[in-house]
């Protein structure tokens, strides 16, 4: 065996070389990756709820209101009392209807031949239908001439009868046109007729809306002098639609006459705010097609009962 002074010799030789490799082998290690964590991602934000238009309370106020609605039922309500308040009424009578002699020359061949008639009693309103009333039942407005208490106008014979269903669903009565020989009895005053040539005077100025006085133009209701029954406007200011095909007078007696079976033609009478004063005689006839309008033909409403 070698002395043991050359085994140390060969110890304390060899550790500076061991420490030497450990240190290369240290430096040389590779150092571990470190890897960050990545941050959660943020949740997404809900986007927030847009809030709700705010409801414009003006934003429908044009003029058109809805039958039924509850923002209508106190002008409704208003509007038929005041329809069944204003129906006059009729005692039955025996007048003579056509050209007679208060009518003069202005008297046109369909006015004859004079003839005899007999009415039973019933009611008629003494103001045309006016557009508030027509509105409250319509809930809209056709007419040329806009106002409340101007009579509604741009209405055929149709659109009457329209309005009339809807009116008598309202009030569970029997509302409708006058006959023909109904308008002209009231028109002339019934029984307490003092035979004027227009519809309560014997100057139409008094009594009538017509080319001459009116400016083209419809006025309200109610503003010229009534007839002997406390009608307004039945001459001049709109023409009235009557029910009554038009057709040829005849000599005979009648008793409640309806007019023709058939036609082409429905009857208006009491002429408007554009027509000459002979137009607006009680006596003087006129008609159209049951679907025409114009700015001169409104209606005027008439009960059998109330």
């Amino acid at each position: 065996m070698p002395p043991k002074h050359i085994i140390l010799t060969l110890l304390l030789m060899l550790c500076p070389i061991g420490m030497a490799a450990q240190s290369t082998i240290t430096r040389n290690k590779p150092k571990p990756a470190v890897t960050k964590p990545k941050p959660a991602a943020k949740p997404k934000a809900k986007p927030k709820a847009k809030p709700a238009p705010r409801r414009n309370s003006t934003s429908h106020s044009n003029n058109t209101s809805h039958p039924g609605s509850t923002s209508n039922t106190t002008g409704l309500s208003a509007e038929l009392n005041k329809l069944i308040n204003n129906m006059v009424y009729v005692s039955g009578g025996t007048f003579t209807m056509g050209g007679t002699s208060e009518q003069g020359s202005e008297a046109e061949s369909d006015e004859k031949p004079t003839h005899s008639v007999t009415l039973s009693s019933y009611y008629i309103c003494k103001y045309e239908v006016t557009q508030a009333l027509w509105r409250a039942i319509m809930g809209s407005n056709p007419s040329n001439f806009k106002g409340d208490n101007l009579p509604v106008e741009c209405v055929s014979w149709d659109d009457c009868q329209t309005f009339i269903n809807r009116l008598n669903s309202y009030t569970g009565r029997n509302f409708r046109l006058p006959t023909e020989a109904e308008w002209e009895f009231a028109a002339r005053g019934g029984n307490y007729s003092r035979h004027y040539k227009y519809s309560g005077s014997n100057y139409i100025d008094d009594v009538a809306w017509y080319g001459d006085n009116s400016g083209d133009r419809t006025h309200p209701v109610g503003t010229k002098q009534a007839n002997e029954l406390g009608l307004y406007d039945m001459s001049g200011n709109v023409w009235e639609w009557c029910s009554d095909w038009y057709g040829s007078y005849s000599s005979y007696s009648q008793t409640d006459p309806i007019g023709p079976n058939n036609g082409s033609n429905r009857m208006d009478r009491g002429g408007c705010w554009g027509n000459f004063a002979k137009r607006c005689r009680p006596a003087y006839r006129s008609y159209g097609t049951p679907g025409y309008r114009d700015h001169g033909r409104g209606l005027r409403l008439v009960l059998s009962q109330l």
